[in-house]
């Protein structure tokens, strides 16, 4: 009979009983006994490839046995390695969404952009404006130091470090700070300056960013002793370099772009 003829009566494909001719593959355990009465035959003839005579069969019986039991096996651990490989997969795969997902809920809760956009929403972080609030705190506090008179003051300031002391309540800040005052008589005049390391308290109280406190180094034999009571030590040395990082020139630049744009309307 064709191949079609015999897959037709144990209702399997034609392609089935071609691997089954060419040595790719065995029958399963159930169709054994179907396909034997279609080609009537005992399954120990078949899983021998011969006619069997009585004398032999009892050998060949047990041989083949032995041989299906070992197939069996192999199939079976074939089969676990493969589901166990599926499952590690997918185990890695959950794991790393798990991760990626745990990131980004620790990122949101400490108001950060999200890593992965993954999880069919967007995130966009408050706008956190503590530190432009901070920054205004003590250039109305410095100038408002400053005594009244015909000259106009101008100020900026580099913050080496903003230590906070209690969630977004209560800040110290390490800072070196420029002021410089001008007059104005047919031209722009330099009248002072100053450059002075500072240390300052900005507390919100009423939700409003307000200086508390303002310290700096004495002049002269006790400028040193204070620097190191005021500041510490690795900013302290950072401050002792601003003339030759670039800071000082850099808020000098600053505040001359403040002097003209002020005595704009004057010329």
């Amino acid at each position: 009979m064709t191949q079609m003829e015999l897959a037709n009566r144990i209702q399997v494909s034609d392609r089935t009983i071609s691997k089954w001719e060419r040595g790719r593959g065995l029958p399963e355990l159930s169709l054994l006994v179907p396909l034997c009465e279609v080609l009537e035959i005992s399954v120990n003839e078949l899983l021998s490839g011969e006619r069997l005579s009585k004398e032999v069969y009892q050998e060949h019986l047990e041989e083949n046995i032995l041989n299906t039991i070992e197939y069996s096996e192999k199939k079976i651990k074939r089969n676990v390695r493969g589901y166990q490989l599926v499952l590690g997969v997918i185990l890695v795969i959950i794991v790393g969404i798990g991760m990626m997902f745990g990131i980004d809920i620790h990122r949101m809760r400490n108001n950060e952009p999200v890593v992965f956009s993954t999880w069919g929403y967007s995130y966009v972080p408050p706008i956190d404006l503590h530190e432009e609030y901070i920054d205004i705190a003590i250039k109305e506090y410095i100038l408002d130091q400053e005594e009244k008179s015909d000259e106009k003051w101008f100020t900026a300031f580099r913050t080496y470090l903003i230590e906070e002391k209690q969630r977004h309540q209560k800040y110290i800040l390490y800072c070196v700070v420029v002021e410089e005052s001008y007059s104005y008589e047919e031209e722009v005049i330099l009248e002072s300056a100053s450059i002075i390391p500072y240390q300052f308290i900005v507390e919100v109280i009423d939700e409003e960013y307000t200086v508390t406190s303002a310290r700096h180094p004495r002049d002269g034999s006790l400028y040193t002793e204070d620097m190191k009571v005021l500041f510490p030590s690795y900013v302290h040395e950072e401050i002792d370099q601003m003339f030759v990082d670039g800071t000082v020139p850099r808020l000098q630049l600053e505040i001359q772009e403040q002097v003209k744009l002020y005595y704009h309307t004057f010329q």
